[in-house]
């Protein structure tokens, strides 16, 4: 909030949920290691299911999500903070007034323009530990835009931020 003193409540908001989100938390998880410790750490039986879970995004967010807790019981709020600052800086760092996640901004733009916006899963490709997905971003019943990805969420991520890019290639047009 210091550093974006003239940022609505609104852009704080959307601020704040890309910083704390999944893909944050689990890229900050990834940085610190937390998923190989997971499995270096994990009892003899358990280690086969510890690999096979360890690279999943939703697993690394909870990792690191237990480390904050943890550390926030064990060291107190001053040391935790100082931790979680460092370990979210590139987060901090992306999350600036006005920019919003491809998904919501797909549903602003589409809202403006007063079409529905839906996401169908058009393939799920691969072994269940390894699995891709592509989604469909279906605008005013029309796709506009496919993407793949890790998760569900990730697939419908990446086609929203492709149908964002034709409707502003419409709009040059």
């Amino acid at each position: 909030m210091r550093r974006h003193q003239h940022a609505t409540a609104g852009d704080l908001t959307w601020m704040r949920q890309a910083i704390v989100s999944r893909d944050a938390c689990a890229a900050a998880a990834r940085d610190a290691a937390l998923p190989a410790a997971m499995v270096a750490c994990a009892p003899h039986g358990a280690r086969t299911d510890a690999r096979r879970l360890a690279p999943k995004p939703s697993i690394q967010a909870e990792l690191a999500e237990a480390v904050i807790g943890a550390a926030w019981l064990d060291l107190g709020r001053d040391a935790t903070a100082q931790g979680v600052l460092e370990a979210f800086h590139a987060a901090i760092a992306d999350a600036v007034p006005g920019r919003r996640d491809p998904k919501s901004a797909l549903q602003e733009e589409a809202a403006r323009r007063g079409l529905g916006v839906a996401y169908d899963l058009a393939a799920q490709e691969g072994p269940a530990h390894a699995r891709s997905f592509v989604s469909r971003a279906m605008v005013g019943g029309q796709a506009l835009g496919e993407g793949r990805g890790s998760s569900k969420q990730a697939s419908e991520v990446a086609a929203a931020g492709e149908a964002l890019g034709r409707l502003h290639d419409e709009d040059r047009g």
